[in-house]
């Protein structure tokens, strides 16, 4: 109750800078309520500004907003309220930009109420708040799920005028997508279009990203199409996002069509196109076609990634295709590709999956067995393939047996143990 009480009283004489004298006996009131040690070092914060020459000259304008900041993060709301009660008790009156740093330190500390009083006495007065500032308060009301203060926040703007309304809408779009509000987000970008504002690059991406996250495949299509009517690409992460629905749903073909509509020769997003490509079929093991893109691919100029190869590798071992594993490792060495986990992983499991453990020597010999194991195939391929036995197993006891450096081939080593004794303990039974 004594949080509460001195955070009440502390709104409004925030708010109101401009008539301290009025509030002056109000302060008085409340003090018995205010606790001594906060007082004590609010006072000695205020002392040091003076010495400091913070204050300036005869003028009663004070700017701590770094403090504040500051406090803030470290979550010492009441004491930041505090400085500023002392500072107005004394007849400072504090700056601009310090009641900003206030209201977004109320903010992130949901006390919304509170902030909503300064931001509403910021935009009575002349004084234009950085979109900076409305970038952080619009994102705290976000978390805090107060979608509806947002919008409020964005008409408010729209009447004051506000120079930076493109940023704010663009801003408000992201907030009502990331917290799921589709058809906020729709109506929101329609407004910002009948104020005659351009549908811009990073919004239009945006929308792409939270369709494919909370709408439906259509939806997300819809928002793909009026981007490119736009004008404007997609961008890599728009691609991923749109790839990750389709494959959540299953839908190949779908992706496959995307992927071609977007452009394969496209070269400002790497490889990501052509893997996606190659996953699409690899998923169904469609092998045949796989080895078709897979050579369109390298006669389009592209050089296979590791994720290239591993997407092969894994089909290839889930087929049993020993021959074709055997030339995927030797392209690897040709195009001077490392090989991870995972791949090590596709020749374990289908040496042992074909009961052929002691002919595993034979081509892990042909790998560096003493190299530190690492995962560096990006994970959107275990989304759909997901991840081999042994790929899983050295995960889990890297993970519970951490030691300072671990290498393929104890790994591997640990691994043959365990399957030994598994089969063991089966042949027991």
């Amino acid at each position: 109750m004594e949080a509460q009480s001195v955070i009440a009283c502390s709104t409004s004489p925030l708010c109101l800078v401009g008539s301290v004298k009025t509030k002056r006996t109000r302060f008085r009131v409340f003090f018995s309520q205010r606790k001594p040690t906060n007082r004590a070092l609010a006072r000695k914060i205020i002392w040091q500004w003076k010495q400091g020459r913070s204050v300036y000259g005869k003028e009663i304008f004070v700017d701590c907003a770094s403090l504040v900041q500051t406090l803030g993060k470290k979550r010492m709301t009441h004491l930041a309220d505090e400085l500023l009660l002392e500072m107005k008790s004394q007849g400072y009156v504090p700056s601009n930009s310090t009641l900003s740093a206030m209201m977004i330190c109320y903010a992130e500390n949901g006390l919304l109420p509170q902030a909503q009083s300064i931001w509403e006495e910021i935009l009575s007065t002349s004084f234009e708040p950085s979109i900076q500032i409305v970038s952080e308060l619009i994102s705290a009301y976000g978390k805090s799920g107060q979608f509806n203060e947002v919008k409020k926040i964005l008409d408010q703007l729209s009447y004051s005028n506000f120079s930076s309304l493109h940023e704010a809408y663009s801003l408000a779009i992201s907030c009502f997508g990331n917290g799921g509000q589709i058809q906020l987000m729709e109506n929101t970008l329609k407004e910002m279009v009948s104020r005659g504002f351009s549908v811009d690059f990073a919004t239009g991406n945006t929308f792409i990203k939270y369709y494919s996250i909370h709408g439906s495949l259509t939806e997300m299509e819809s928002a793909c199409n009026r981007l490119k009517r736009s004008r404007h690409l997609i961008d890599r992460e728009g691609i991923r996002a749109m790839a990750f629905a389709f494959i959540r749903e299953r839908k190949f073909y779908r992706l496959g069509e995307f992927l071609r509509d977007v452009g394969l020769g496209r070269r400002d997003v790497g490889n990501l196109l052509w893997n996606f490509l190659l996953l699409s079929y690899a998923a169904n093991f469609k092998m045949k076609s796989l080895q078709r893109e897979f050579l369109r691919m390298s006669e389009a100029g592209f050089r296979p990634d590791l994720t290239t190869f591993n997407i092969r590798a894994l089909a290839f071992s889930r087929m049993s295709l020993f021959w074709d594993l055997h030339l995927s490792l030797e392209h690897m060495k040709y195009e001077k590709v490392s090989p991870d986990l995972v791949t090590y992983g596709c020749f374990v499991d289908a040496y042992l999956d074909r009961r052929l453990g002691k002919n595993l020597d034979f081509v892990l010999n042909k790998m560096n067995l003493d190299e530190s194991p690492v995962v560096s195939t990006d994970p959107f391929v275990f989304e759909v393939l997901g991840k081999g036995d042994f790929h899983s197993s050295a995960e889990a006891f890297l993970e519970f047996k951490r030691k300072k450096k671990w290498t393929y081939k104890e790994l591997v080593s640990l691994y043959l143990r365990k399957q030994y004794r598994s089969n063991q303990i089966f042949w027991n039974y």
